[in-house]
C-alpha cells in the first residue's frame, strides 16, 4: 500500500480519472455511482461488472456511458447484450469478463466483488499497476502474502475502502509503523449485542439482516452479525499495515462514529470519525490523494451524538472473531480456509439449513479436518488459493451436517429483545 508515494490516475488539470468498478451494482458499487453521478467533471467510467442483475447493469453502464459492461452469470448474458445493443457499449459474460473488467485500462478500480469471487478479477486489475480501491476484504484474507507481493511487483496504489482500514490509512503518520503501538478496529457488535446466548440460538435470518447502523448486502451483514467480519477485518489490516497480529485488536463501538484508533508509543491515540456512510471512504479512495466534496454526506455532529461507548467484544456468545484470531497466528492456509467455510456456511444459514450459532460450528470443524487434508499446502499463487478454497468448500458442506440445524417454528417464536 503506497501512502505518500505519487499517486496514479492524475492527469493533470482538466483531465479526468478513468474508473472501473467491479461489483457495480451491490451495496459498495451503489454508493460508488452516486459519487461518480455527483462528479462527473472528476470522473470518467471505463468498465462495470454485476454478478447477474443484467437490467441495473446495462443501465448504469448507458448512464455512465461505460466502454465495457461484464456480468457473471453467463445465463444472463443474452440479456445483457439486448440491453446494450446499439449502444456502443462493449459486453461480456462469465468469470473470464469480469477478469477482463478488471484489466481494463483504467486510473482508479474499484474493487468492491464480496466474497472470493473477487479475488481473480482484482488480480487482473492490481496488474495494471495502476491504483485498485480495495473493498474486497476476501483478497487478503484468502491471499495476504500472496495478494501483496504481487501489489509490490507491479507498483500498484493499494487505497483501502472498508470504514476501518480506510480509517486506520488515515490515521497513520508514517510509513514504517516505527512508532505504532498497536491498531484497534472498532465493531458495531451487530444485531445481537445485548442477546444472551440461549436468545442468539434461536435467531432467525430476518434477525440476522437487521443491521442497527449500515446498509449492507447479505453476506457481510451476517459476518457482522456473528463478528466474522471483524475477525477478517483484523486479519486484512495485518496485511495492509506494518505490524504484528499482537498488535491489531478490536473494540465495540455501537454508535458506529469512530472507526478505528491508532496508538503510538509516546501515549497518543489518533482516531478518524465520521457518521456511518460508506461514501466517506469512497469518497478518499476515488480521489486520493485529494478529496471530493461530497456534499450529500452528512456532516458528524458530536453534540448531536450526544454519547459514544466503548466495550470489549465478547467470543463466548462471538466465536468467529475468536477463530478468525487464531487463523492469524497460525498462517499458512488456514485463512483461506476460514474464508471458504464461512461463506459455505453464510450460505447454509440464509437458506435456513443451519441455525445461526451453527455458522461458527461448521467454519471451526472444517479448519480442524483441514488441517491435515490442506497439510503444507501454502496460498503461493492464484492456482493454489483455488485449489485449498474448492478443498475447504467441500470439507465446510459436509461439516454442516453436523453443525446446529435451522431453528424450529417454537424457538424461531421465542420472544426476542
Amino acid at each position: 500500500m503506497t501512502k505518500n508515494g505519487q499517486a496514479h490516475g492524475l492527469n493533470g488539470a482538466g483531465s479526468r480519472k478513468r474508473i472501473s468498478v467491479l461489483g457495480a451494482t451491490g451495496t459498495i458499487g451503489d454508493s460508488t455511482c452516486d459519487l461518480l453521478a455527483q462528479n462527473p467533471d472528476r470522473f470518467e467510467v471505463v468498465a462495470l461488472s454485476a454478478n447477474r442483475n443484467a437490467k441495473k447493469l446495462a443501465s448504469l453502464a448507458v448512464q455512465f456511458k461505460a466502454s465495457f459492461a461484464a456480468i457473471a452469470d453467463e445465463g444472463a448474458g443474452a440479456e445483457l447484450r439486448d440491453l446494450l445493443a446499439g449502444t456502443g457499449i462493449e459486453c461480456g459474460a462469465g468469470k473470464s469478463a469480469v477478469v477482463d473488467a478488471g484489466a481494463r485500462d483504467a486510473d482508479v478500480v474499484m474493487a468492491s466483488i464480496v466474497g472470493y469471487a473477487g479475488l481473480a478479477p482484482t488480480l487482473a486489475a492490481l496488474k495494471q499497476g495502476r491504483t485498485v480501491a480495495l473493498a474486497n476484504k476476501e483478497c487478503l484474507v484468502c491471499a495476504g502474502v500472496y495478494f501483496m507481493n504481487e501489489r509490490e511487483r507491479y507498483g500498484t496504489t493499494l487505497l483501502p475502502v472498508d470504514s476501518e482500514h480506510s480509517a486506520v490509512f488515515q490515521s497513520l503518520d508514517e510509513q514504517d509503523g516505527r512508532h505504532v503501538e498497536k491498531i484497534v478496529l472498532t465493531a458495531s457488535g451487530g444485531p445481537f449485542r445485548t442477546w444472551t446466548k440461549e436468545q442468539i440460538a434461536a435467531a432467525r435470518v430476518e434477525d440476522a439482516l437487521k443491521h442497527p447502523n449500515w446498509t449492507m448486502g447479505q453476506k457481510i451483514t451476517i459476518d457482522s452479525a456473528t463478528l466474522m467480519n471483524k475477525g477478517l477485518e483484523i486479519i486484512e489490516a495485518f496485511h495492509l499495515f506494518k505490524v504484528r497480529a499482537d498488535q491489531l485488536d478490536a473494540v465495540v463501538h455501537p454508535q458506529s462514529i469512530i472507526h478505528a484508533l491508532v496508538y503510538y508509543t509516546d501515549g497518543s491515540v489518533i482516531a478518524q470519525a465520521s457518521v456511518p456512510d460508506m461514501r466517506t471512504p469512497i469518497a478518499l479512495s476515488l480521489a486520493w490523494p485529494e478529496r471530493l466534496k461530497a456534499e450529500s454526506i452528512k456532516r458528524l455532529d458530536l453534540a448531536e451524538s450526544a454519547t459514544l461507548t466503548f466495550e470489549k467484544p465478547d467470543e463466548v456468545r462471538f466465536p468467529a472473531l475468536r477463530l478468525a484470531k487464531e487463523v492469524l497466528k497460525s498462517g499458512g492456509n488456514t485463512p483461506t480456509v476460514l474464508n471458504a467455510a464461512n461463506e459455505v456456511a453464510v450460505e447454509a444459514f440464509l437458506n435456513r439449513q443451519i441455525s445461526f450459532p451453527g455458522i461458527s460450528e461448521a467454519v471451526e470443524r472444517t479448519l480442524d479436518k483441514a488441517a491435515s487434508a490442506l497439510a503444507g499446502v501454502l496460498p503461493d499463487s492464484l492456482e493454489a488459493v483455488t485449489h485449498i478454497d474448492e478443498r475447504a468448500r467441500d470439507i465446510a458442506r459436509s461439516a454442516l451436517c453436523s453443525a446446529r440445524p435451522a431453528v424450529t417454528v417454537a424457538e424461531a417464536a421465542a420472544p426476542r429483545i
